[in-house]
């Protein structure tokens, strides 16, 4: 049972992720309006950015921005022989890598524009065909064309 709670458990988030994802997949796949597509795309792409970012994070790490003296929980060690202070040594370790943090603010902002130029290219679907049914709308541009 010990690998229940290794697969279970200890990656809950990633199974939220997974849902989420299979979620937004099944809109898209689907659903035959328009608009539920849309938001189904939108829901799989919150889910592939909260993926990245959950690959970032690490526990006990701190931001690369402080020096590594400044990190919480570490402190200066004094030498009692000579009374010298040191500092502790840097390590790879002690800090997040901000990379996938930084591509998934640009990915947010890609998806935003995505979704606001998606949203008009359905209204102007909707007020040329009368519909956002997909399946209306091919019989539509059938019959238009023979």
């Amino acid at each position: 049972m010990e690998w229940i709670d290794n697969i279970l458990v200890a990656r809950f988030n990633y199974w939220i992720y997974i849902i989420l994802m299979m979620l937004g997949l099944y809109a898209m796949i689907a659903k035959n309006n328009l608009v539920k597509k849309l938001i189904g795309m939108s829901i799989f792409q919150a889910a592939i950015i909260l993926f990245f970012i959950s690959t970032g994070v690490k526990r006990d790490a701190t931001i690369p921005i402080l020096r590594h003296d400044e990190i919480p929980g570490q402190h200066v060690v004094e030498h009692p022989a000579d009374g010298a202070t040191q500092s502790p040594a840097i390590r790879a370790n002690d800090y997040t890598n901000p990379l996938p943090h930084v591509l998934m603010l640009t990915a947010i902002v890609v998806g935003v524009s995505t979704l606001g130029v998606s949203l008009g290219v359905v209204q102007k679907i909707y007020g040329h065909y009368g519909t956002l049914e997909e399946n209306e709308i091919i019989e539509k541009i059938k019959s238009a064309h023979g």
